[in-house]
């Protein structure tokens, strides 16, 4: 039997990303939180890491960014857009730079839940609101 995917939760909102947390470790998911982008570079979970689901506006390093650092890097991570301040041209920035979704707080678990499948199973882009 193999193991369980591993998903990456980064959002500077504490109780955003332990709602998160509970929802996807509930699915039997491994998941591993981050407060913020740099945190998670400077963590050992990138390699291990399936999907990523990340707030777009964070301090420093914004979630887009991130998005970019990987790619730029060699890493083309599922990602999953969560946003306050839904924007249109990050939206568009994120789908075409292959997000699977972008998602505006709040949100559905259940429309989080169908990203994460489509994210796992390798699917085209898809939004939610």
């Amino acid at each position: 039997m193999s193991n369980p995917p591993v998903i990456s939760i980064i959002d500077d909102d504490g109780s955003v990303r332990a709602a998160t947390h509970n929802l996807v470790r509930s699915l039997g998911y491994v998941v591993h939180s981050f407060a913020s982008a740099e945190e998670f570079l400077r963590s050992s979970q990138l390699g291990d890491t399936s999907c990523v689901i990340t707030d777009i506006r964070m301090p420093a390093m914004s979630g887009l960014e991130l998005q970019a650092h990987l790619l730029a890097r060699g890493h083309s991570l599922p990602f999953i857009f969560i946003t306050a301040f839904a924007v249109e041209s990050d939206r568009a920035r994120a789908l075409k730079a292959g997000a699977v979704c972008y998602l505006t707080k709040p949100f559905d678990g259940e429309v989080l839940i169908g990203c994460l499948d489509t994210a796992l199973e390798g699917k085209g882009a898809a939004t939610g609101k």
